[in-house]
């Protein structure tokens, strides 16, 4: 196992491991965009619809022709993109490897973009809002902006316990 405790110039070694800025709250958030996605996937493959709140579009958004893509569904695609920023994310959390938050950086960028899109639709297609959808967006988004905020700090990179 690999020695991630931070060392000095001189080569002695600090008890304090190296962790990645906004790591945690990374990988929380893309860990409950995994639940969201998966929980949507699962209710579609069932033929069932999650329930909605007092906005009442989820019918009308997932039962739309623009709720799968060749037969899958979108939210498929949700819940694979939001595990590759959980590994990512986990990477850059518990070894403050700067690929794993490249990593969470763009799965999040082309997470957002594509979100972009669907939330478009939604809107100026078929007349109705998600609240599962929304609250998805918003966790991508949230995740995003600390990977972007960690990226932009000097080292990204904090002392933890």
């Amino acid at each position: 196992m690999p020695d991630d405790r931070r060392r000095a110039p001189d080569g002695a070694v600090s008890g304090a491991t190296v962790r990645g800025r906004f790591g945690l709250p990374m990988a929380f958030l893309a860990a409950f965009g995994v639940a969201v996605a998966a929980y949507l996937t699962w209710e579609h493959i069932a033929g069932a619809i999650p329930p909605c709140g007092p906005v009442r579009g989820c019918e009308t958004v997932l039962t739309s022709p623009y709720a799968t893509v060749a037969g899958i569904p979108v939210a498929l695609g949700g819940a694979a993109m939001s595990l590759v920023t959980l590994g990512g994310a986990l990477a850059w959390w518990l070894r403050a490897d700067r690929r794993g938050l490249l990593v969470a950086y763009l799965a999040g960028l082309a997470g957002l973009a594509a979100l972009a899109y669907f939330t478009f639709i939604e809107v100026a297609v078929i007349h109705a809002i998600c609240a599962w959808c929304v609250t998805y967006l918003l966790s991508v988004l949230a995740g995003w902006l600390f990977a972007l905020a960690a990226s932009r700090s000097p080292s990204g990179e904090v002392a933890g316990p």
